[in-house]
């Protein structure tokens, strides 16, 4: 079995054997070197065959009368796809499904896909040849699926996990662990560990070709963009003719920069590397492009779904079809035909003087009528374009800019979109009305807008980060409101957990871990007890904490407290449901109980010890424990720091020791391939 060491060299791609692969990632496909595979070569017994896909997004609409099985027909196609060019395996770059928790439909119908097509009699004529208890780690059945001796895998399916599918809880678990316990998937390029990231391949071999896989799951962009800068990434590479392998990399990130560390720079990838298949940004740009300074190639399949009405989703989406043999390597593109069409125009009225300006009588039934003439224009062209392919879906996505600045008002929407209602996949949401500040806008006081944001199209609204409109409003409020112990970033990541992941404690646990970190702070620095001097440390303690792995570690801290809790209040609703019949009896939580309940010592202040008794006995209470929630949260958050600081001073004679606590494609149309 080979071994590994770490290191950075690029290893020049030669004319030797050629691996053949097909890729597919949110549907793209490409190629690498000029006559690196054509004709019978394509299909020999040196060449892997790699079909490719990220961000399918599974479940994504799933409730729509009209969209909602768009996801499940698309990766049926793409997974027969596979079976029709008979590739080796399935490459997938994250994002499988939408929601971290899918629902019992859009798992049902992603395993009846897998085993539809990916288990059969098709015998498997590569091995692997890496230590795979280190590949698959981190699950219960280390091995991949097709050496298990219950399974009969035809098409092995080897995938990362995306943002949308991550792991979470205590137990680290996500939807593709699932699928792993069940045998239909490979889920590899797992880690555990915040500080650092050792990345080990998967060692693959076909005949004479050997390809050596590695893949990063999605992490949070702030924290790994840290680990990079701090050399805590690691990519280990065989010892035994390290030169002689096809190096993929797997990656779901982002690739486009959204703020100074909110992405991975293309530069912080080993220049060893030969193809990059990158996930995560769902525009289709599967043409292989060659990063000139580490001097490998980058492919980016793109999304095989609709999720945004912007621009980028309007490219035509593909799969990519990867061989690959020795050192060569082609990328073929796939074109996805169930894909739901979809159009975008932007229009500016003020470029329109001759037909209609603001100071006009009825100029809104002119403008009206403008645009339902561009819509109907988008919706010809639509149905030309539909012609001969029974796959595409009958109604197409229509989206109309409309750039009303210059002393023009808008009209009501829903009544315009009323008229396309039986035409369109969309109808709540065609236009979208913008209109760019003026520069004689004097904008004084900065602050969020959130009735504009609200009043965006519902699909935009869906696309927005709530990590960025926290960190935004944090920024915003510090000048005016200065925040004493909570940093942006880790609130942020504590809302995202609440809204995305109905992690419904985590913000209230991070106040109250945040809150006790603090006093234990300052009552080691044996601060002077006035308000100045107090504040000052706290700032202090507080921004020591930015952009570090402590910060990252109070969130996980909250979400492990957080989901205990509520594993805690569940346990407590069954004692409840046991003990009574009557509905009044299961679940009474009201404003008065809350207030008029006695407070448990123990709960929230003090050692995790003592939190778990005062837990306890509010669960061996039964009702009465349940009720007491409110009370034992108002009690906390009434209490400042500044009586905390005070309360732990005078009780000095009790002679505590204070605990230290640790800081925590080429794009390739068949028949004929052309290369880049």
């Amino acid at each position: 079995m080979p071994s590994f060491r770490g290191g950075r060299r690029f290893e020049h791609l030669n004319d030797e054997d050629t691996f053949k692969i097909l890729i597919a990632t949110d549907i793209h496909l490409g190629y690498l070197e000029k006559d690196a595979i054509r004709g019978n070569d394509t299909n020999d017994e040196d060449t892997f065959k790699i079909l490719i896909a990220t961000d399918i997004h599974l479940g994504y609409l799933e409730k729509d009368a009209i969209r909602g099985n768009d996801t499940f027909v698309t990766f049926d196609e793409i997974m027969k796809q596979a079976v029709q060019n008979e590739v080796d395996f399935v490459l997938l770059g994250g994002d499988l499904f939408h929601d971290n928790k899918p629902s019992r439909k859009t798992m049902h119908c992603c395993m009846e896909v897998m085993r539809k097509y990916c288990m059969g009699d098709r015998p498997i004529i590569f091995e692997i040849l890496s230590d795979q208890a280190v590949n698959f780690s981190h699950s219960k059945f280390p091995w991949v699926n097709y050496l298990d001796s219950n399974l009969n895998i035809s098409i092995p399916v080897f995938s990362v996990h995306g943002n949308h599918d991550d792991p979470t809880g205590a137990d680290g678990l996500c939807a593709i662990d699932l699928l792993s316990c069940a045998g239909l998937i490979n889920h590899f390029g797992r880690s555990r560990s915040v500080e650092k990231l050792e990345i080990s391949p998967v060692l693959l071999q076909k005949g004479n070709t050997r390809i050596a896989l590695y893949g990063i799951g999605s992490i949070p962009d702030e924290r790994l963009y840290r680990m990079f800068i701090n050399n805590q990434v690691t990519m280990l590479r065989p010892r035994e003719d390290e030169d002689g392998w096809f190096n993929l990399f797997v990656i779901h990130q982002n690739r486009s920069k959204h703020g100074a560390t909110n992405y991975i720079p293309e530069q912080f990838l080993d220049d060893f590397l030969d193809l990059v298949v990158w996930g995560h940004e769902h525009e289709c740009k599967i043409a292989p492009v060659r990063n000139e300074q580490q001097l490998f190639y980058v492919t980016q399949p793109g999304s095989s779904v609709i999720t945004s009405l912007s621009p980028g989703e309007a490219v035509k989406k593909h799969i990519g079809l990867l061989r690959v043999k020795g050192k060569k390597m082609n990328l073929q593109k796939i074109p996805l035909q169930t894909i739901r069409q979809f159009f975008i125009q932007d229009v500016t009225l003020s470029e329109h003087p001759d037909l209609f300006s603001p100071e006009q009588p009825n100029v809104m039934l002119k403008v009206m009528a403008f645009c339902q003439e561009k819509v109907e224009e988008m919706l010809e062209e639509a149905e030309r374009q539909r012609l001969g392919n029974s796959l595409t879906p009958e109604k197409p996505l229509i989206r109309l800019r409309v750039d009303y600045s210059g002393g023009f008002e808008v009209f009501n929407t829903m009544r315009f979109s009323q008229k396309f209602v039986d035409r369109v996949a969309n109808p709540k949401d065609i236009l979208h009305f913008i209109r760019h500040r003026e520069a004689k806008d004097n904008i004084k006081e900065e602050g969020m807008d959130f009735e504009a944001i609200l009043s965006r199209p519902t699909s935009e609204v869906l696309q927005l980060r709530v990590e960025d409109l926290v960190k935004e409003y944090f920024q915003k409020a510090e000048k005016n409101v200065q925040l004493s112990l909570l940093t942006e970033q880790g609130m942020g990541k504590a809302v995202q957990e609440f809204v995305d992941k109905e992690e419904k404690d985590a913000i209230e646990e991070l106040i109250k871990y945040q809150l006790e970190k603090t006093q234990r702070y300052l009552r080691e620095r044996r601060v002077e007890a006035t308000e100045e001097k107090i504040d000052e440390e706290i700032r202090q303690f507080r921004d020591s904490k930015r952009n570090t792995a402590e910060e990252d570690e109070e969130v996980q801290e909250a979400i492990i407290r957080a989901k205990a809790h509520r594993d805690r209040s569940d346990s407590v609703r069954d004692d409840d449901l046991n003990l009574s019949d009557e509905p009044a009896d299961i679940a009474v939580e009201s404003d008065e109980e809350s207030t008029s309940a006695p407070t448990i010592r123990g709960r929230g202040r003090g050692s995790r010890g003592t939190s778990r008794r005062g837990r306890g006995a509010a669960s061996k209470s039964g009702r009465g424990g349940h009720g007491q929630k409110g009370s034992l949260s108002s009690a906390l958050t009434s209490k400042s720091i500044m009586d905390a600081f005070q309360g732990s001073t005078q009780r000095t004679s009790r002679g505590n020791t204070p605990k230290t606590y640790a800081e925590e494609v080429w794009i390739c149309s068949s028949p004929n391939l052309s290369c880049i």
